[in-house]
């Protein structure tokens, strides 16, 4: 499985590719981060976002897209550009015709390194480590999208196969 993760940003959007299967260590295709200048009008910002992770959809073809769910925080300005970027990442991988799952910052902590409240540099160390990389990946928007995308494939593609087992069940068994 091929997942493309998305660390959302308005100012720096983390991307990350990875291949895997559940239960392996999974591999490094490639990583990046999209920049927007703060300077630009908001619609020019969000429009670069959604060029640039489109273009990204169609390089890597992934099969599934994982990106972070917005938490609520202190600083509306900053968590309203956070859901911004997160919805064209959404939307990046909805268009592509791709399965978009969302998960918490926690939920990724938990799968990456075992605990939910892990810190950034236990992530990025675990994210360097689990990847075989020979230095961590930076900046740290890039490792979290990384992180992501690892999360994905060890949780996601079980969460997915349950809920279309669920959706067959729910529809008689019919396919």
């Amino acid at each position: 499985m091929r997942v493309l993760g998305v660390d959302p940003g308005l100012t720096r959007c983390g991307v990350g590719v990875v291949e895997g299967v559940p239960g392996r260590p999974c591999t490094l295709v490639a990583y990046y981060v999209v920049y927007t200048d703060p300077a630009d009008e908001l619609p020019l910002r969000l429009l670069h976002l959604d060029r640039s992770l489109t273009d990204l959809v169609a390089e890597h073809r992934p099969d599934a897209v994982a990106v972070e769910r917005v938490f609520s925080q202190h600083n509306v300005r900053t968590v309203m550009g956070t859901a911004q970027a997160s919805g064209i990442a959404v939307l990046a991988g909805a268009r592509a015709g791709l399965p978009v799952q969302t998960y918490t910052p926690s939920e990724v902590k938990a799968a990456v390194t075992g605990s939910g409240q892990a810190d950034k540099a236990q992530m990025t160390a675990m994210v360097t480590r689990l990847l075989r990389l020979a230095e961590p990946p930076k900046p740290a928007d890039a490792a979290d999208a990384l992180a992501l995308a690892i999360c994905h494939v060890w949780r996601g593609g079980t969460r997915s196969k349950l809920a279309a087992a669920a959706e067959r069940a729910r529809r008689g068994g019919a396919r």
